[in-house]
């Protein structure tokens, strides 16, 4: 059965499978934070990286279908995108620099 698909031209289920993934990885800090107090996350934490688990796995979905022969690069290059964001929202790595 087919199910239709948003603007983007991903099928419903596949939104599903993303949304479910980012949960299911927004679940480590969770479980972490019952443990120690080194991680202390809040909710606008978990939304962000929700929205950036979220749209990384859009992107990537999305790129590929899009521009299958240059699916490596171009997915490559998101994940870079991810890494950068991940790392200038935990610590600011790259507004330090300067200083």
């Amino acid at each position: 059965m087919k199910t239709r698909g948003g603007s983007l031209g991903l099928r419903n289920d596949v939104l599903v499978r993303l949304a479910l993934v980012a949960a299911a990885l927004l679940l480590v800090p969770l479980v972490v934070m019952q443990f120690t107090d080194e991680v202390a996350w809040t909710l606008p934490d978990f939304l962000v990286m929700g929205a950036l688990l979220f749209g990384t796995g859009v992107c990537l979905v999305w790129s590929a279908q899009k521009v299958p022969r240059h699916r490596a690069v171009v997915g490559a290059t998101i994940l870079t995108a991810f890494l950068f964001i991940w790392a200038e929202l935990a610590v600011g790595v790259f507004t330090n620099l300067g200083s």
